[in-house]
């Protein structure tokens, strides 16, 4: 296949992948607006004089809850199947970008890229954890915000398929971007459990609605925590250590003072801080959830906002004219000007 027709399997890929995620999104909400609390449930039963097993007389004559059960399941298990589906063209879509290239390369070139990777390490992220952690009421949520994100990079992001620059073309790309991507996707997905956990702790322990489909507060605590315990020492691997050396490597020098750099740092210390409030001081539910929000909006202000507002980072793959490349480039950092 030539490298045009790579480049346009990518384009189709990341756009069936959209369609099958807002299909699998759709799925989804289906299923909670099919779900009814087992106490709600069980307290109409009471109240219409039903016996256990019987037909209930708030959800009609030919909805029993054995019915709706299988409903429900059968929507569950449908909407897995298409996140499934929608994850397995995601990668098509990036395994796509990457051979489009000569040399073949990683998809990890300009912020389109690492866009479309961050999104489909968040997806898969919670394909891996959700049966471990019980995370399936999580997917409207996760699957929203993927495709909402997947829908400005295609709008706003897309570029075209270039090689690698000098510094980019370096080992050190794969393991540093492969441990933040894998970090970054984790503490999304903790991120997005510890606000849940701050709106339910507002509206209170509610029997109907979607925060009945939502764990108790304890378990959103508990599973927000073990997340962000095994997201910190990946993030650590990549900030301290395989960043150090990669910029050793492409700019003589192991720390820089670069925005990304300083602002990764302060992501590190804030999630540092979360994990020892909770070990020593005993932090727990709503100030260790502040905490972690705190830490995701570095996370993806770092990710995001740096590219965007900042003159004089080194990091800013997202300026991917050669123009743009060019403007605050330093004798030393004109080849990494896309990083």
């Amino acid at each position: 296949m030539t490298d045009a027709g790579w480049e346009t399997l990518s384009n189709q890929a990341i756009g069936a992948a959209g369609i099958v995620y807002f299909l699998a999104l759709i799925v989804h909400l289906a299923e909670w607006a099919s779900m009814r609390q087992p106490k709600a449930v069980a307290a109409s039963a009471k109240a219409d004089g039903a016996e256990p097993g019987s037909v209930l007389t708030d959800v009609g004559p030919e909805k029993a809850p054995a019915a709706q059960g299988q409903r429900t399941d059968f929507l569950g298990r449908l909407g897995v199947l298409l996140t499934i589906i929608a994850v397995g063209a995601h990668f098509i879509a990036l395994l796509g970008r990457g051979m489009a290239a000569d040399p073949n390369r990683v998809p990890w070139g300009n912020m389109y890229e690492f866009t479309i990777s961050g999104t489909f390490v968040v997806a898969l992220m919670y394909l891996l954890l959700m049966r471990r952690y019980s995370l399936q009421w999580m997917a409207p949520i996760v699957i929203a915000f993927v495709t909402a994100t997947l829908m400005v990079a295609v709008v706003w992001l897309h570029d075209e398929v270039a090689p690698l620059t000098e510094a980019l073309n370096s080992y050190w790309l794969v393991i540093h971007v492969v441990s933040a991507v894998i970090a970054t996707g984790a503490f999304t997905i903790g991120g997005i459990l510890s606000i849940v956990y701050l709106i339910k702790l507002r509206k209170g322990d509610a029997t109907t609605g979607p925060l009945s489909r939502v764990p108790s507060l304890t378990v959103l605590d508990r599973t927000a925590y073990r997340i962000h315990a095994f997201a910190f020492p990946v993030w650590t691997f990549a900030v301290l250590i395989t960043g150090p050396i990669w910029a050793h490597e492409a700019w003589s020098r192991y720390w820089n003072w670069d925005p990304k750099e300083v602002w990764a740092f302060i992501t590190w210390v804030v999630y540092a801080a979360y994990l020892h409030a909770r070990a020593t001081a005993g932090w727990k539910g709503r100030n260790a959830a502040i905490l972690a929000c705190v830490g995701l909006a570095t996370l993806w202000f770092n990710f995001i906002g740096i590219n965007y507002f900042s003159t004089s980072s080194q990091h800013s793959y997202a300026l991917s004219t050669p123009a743009a490349q060019t403007v605050h480039a330093t004798p030393e950092s004109t080849l990494t000007r896309q990083l």
